[in-house]
């Protein structure tokens, strides 16, 4: 299987046929929005030039800014705690599941109070939360829930598709992700008065913009009495040259995901009889779509950094350590982000220790790459994790 295909190629030349005239519009990035809004059973999409600004933007739309405080998990990637700052908002840490490594239904109704206005969700490596769950606290509380699904395409919660379980969903065109366009995202939802808002806001606040229509007529740019910006906006609009790649990748992602399944399989296999290695749990009723295979290291006499040595020694690749936890960033502990105090809300707590079950995860967690375009290549690097796994026990 190619990375890239055909028909992205073939997307990419039709976009450049068409000079960038502004006449032409954004067509592709409006055939791609439409294909999400099929392939979700949405009502509403939005692309965008990566997978942070749908966040933020989805914030922005959900009425969060100063003051207001939003609930993320710390172990992810620190894109979703920065939407959250980019919204002038105060992020709140909540503790991770100990089995399946993604935020905690418990941990999040611990860390609402008066100030909490939103929930961003991360399906963590491919695997969705407990969202019944979570659905229930943010309706008991008037809480607006945000999927991150950068890392999870096509996943599945109780027979539902991942994507379709919150009030807004961001999907992140990353060149790691399940599809690509080398960078990009979109933002779905089914509340027409947020698409409206998402539209507005990724378009500079151009008044002749709507859910379904990211370009301003010709006709009323030419009048000099014109007035533009109804609102604050930013320059989020994906290219056509992206929204090509991805138009094509989107077309054929169901066999995208299931390269990744299989690949992931493979990996659950090596390690099925392991003393020193646990794989994230498949709760029954999930399907997770696996960005990434993900096991802990329980065995602490073998270190992180011993096992993916000897990994590496015996034939192995595409190992990765989780992102340190985002309160344990440089940028967070310095606090280097913060131009103005008031920005934060002074009696959230950051120090270590908030997230227990984050904290002890993090240094043990090992990640395995799932994207093995060549499947013979997977079977062999399971192969080596077995073989590594053999050595050490």
């Amino acid at each position: 299987m190619e990375r890239v295909g055909k028909k992205e190629r073939q997307y990419v030349e039709e976009v450049l046929s068409m000079n960038f005239r502004s006449s032409a519009g954004y067509k592709m990035t409006k055939r791609l929005e439409e294909a999400f809004v099929e392939k979700f059973d949405s009502k509403y999409a939005i692309a965008f030039c990566n997978g942070t600004a749908t966040l933020h933007v989805a914030l922005e739309a959900a009425g969060v800014g100063m003051g207001d405080e939003v609930i993320v998990p710390p172990l992810t990637m620190s894109s979703t705690t920065f939407g959250v700052l980019h919204a002038n908002a105060t992020p709140v840490f909540a503790d991770v599941d100990p089995d399946t490594f993604v935020i905690s239904a418990d941990s999040i109704e611990k860390c609402i109070t008066h100030r909490t206005k939103a929930i961003i969700v991360v399906s963590l490596y491919g695997l969705a939360p407990d969202f019944d769950r979570i659905n229930a606290i943010a309706k008991k509380h008037n809480l607006v829930v945000i999927e991150d699904d950068a890392q999870c395409f096509l996943g599945k919660y109780k027979g539902k598709t991942v994507g379709t379980l919150g009030d807004m969903a961001s999907f992140s065109f990353q060149s790691s992700k399940h599809i690509t366009s080398g960078e990009g995202g979109m933002l779905i939802t089914t509340n027409l008065e947020y698409a409206e808002k998402i539209r507005k806001y990724s378009c500079l606040g151009y008044a002749g913009v709507s859910t379904n229509k990211g370009k301003i007529s010709k006709t009323d740019i030419q009048e000099p009495d014109y007035s533009r910006h109804v609102s604050l906006g930013w320059n989020y609009r994906m290219s056509d040259v992206c929204s090509a790649v991805a138009l094509g990748q989107l077309e054929h992602i169901e066999e995208l995901v299931e390269m990744r399944i299989k690949s992931a399989k493979l990996f659950a296999e090596a390690i099925r009889n392991s003393k020193i290695l646990i794989g994230q749990k498949e709760p029954e009723g999930y399907l997770n779509s696996y960005w990434a295979y993900t096991a802990k290291l329980v065995d602490d006499s073998i270190g992180w950094k011993r096992f993916r040595d000897k990994y590496l020694e015996l034939g192995g690749d595409g190992i990765y350590a989780a992102w340190k936890l985002t309160y344990q960033e440089p940028f967070f502990k310095n606090m280097t982000f913060l131009r103005r105090e008031e920005l934060l809300n002074k009696d959230v707590n950051y120090s270590d220790g908030i997230c227990p079950v984050a904290e002890y995860l993090q240094p043990r967690l090992l990640q395995f790459k799932t994207n093995y375009f060549d499947f013979e290549i997977a079977k062999r690097k399971a192969d080596v994790l077995a073989e590594t796994i053999k050595y050490f026990e």
